[in-house]
């Protein structure tokens, strides 16, 4: 599949990343089915795994967006910017961060932080992605997707200069 000038074929199919959000689904609702806890999706891209995600949770929840932006194309810039923030008092709740993918870990530490500045009862992690080979900050993920290489991937809610994020499957650059 061509997205703007580079050709994508499929890497995790809809069904493999079904299976797999129902499973963190169950996990997080044994451990927060009596909590109430606040589920934080990073936008743009964790908006369809934390649709997903939290429509598996089967225990009383809230949602909450944030924007933080740090790509641009196919590469971190480095920048962590805040581009939409929370209108909610933090204090005592317990967190779960819903993140698409984390490479470099840059985004996720810088808000971390942030988060933690409020003082949550706790702070739960999930990422769809993680690339290991990637990561250059230290940050906790309680539960993780998949591990996958460092290599560039779109669908699923992630995208290539605003193309691709509606594929039901994650597909990764095909080499040419």
């Amino acid at each position: 599949m061509q997205i703007h000038d580079l050709e994508f074929k499929i890497f995790l199919s809809a069904a493999q990343i079904q299976d797999r959000v129902q499973s963190i689904g169950a996990a997080l609702t044994t451990q927060y089915e009596d909590k109430n806890p606040l589920f934080i999706s990073i936008l743009s891209g964790a908006f369809v795994f934390a649709s997903d995600l939290i429509r598996s949770f089967n225990a009383p929840c809230e949602v909450g967006f944030v924007k933080l932006s740090s790509y641009k194309g196919t590469r971190s810039s480095g920048d962590v910017q805040t581009v939409m923030g929370l209108e909610k008092d933090l204090e005592g709740r317990h967190l779960i961060v819903v993140e698409d993918i984390v490479d470099t870990g840059r985004t996720l530490h810088f808000f971390l932080e942030h988060l933690r500045s409020q003082n949550p009862a706790s702070v739960c992690t999930v990422a769809l992605l993680c690339k290991p080979d990637a990561l250059q900050f230290e940050v906790p993920i309680d539960y993780i997707g998949f591990e996958i290489p460092d290599e560039f991937v779109v669908g699923y809610g992630l995208d290539y200069d605003g193309l691709g994020r509606n594929l039901p499957d994650l597909l990764v650059k095909s080499e040419e």
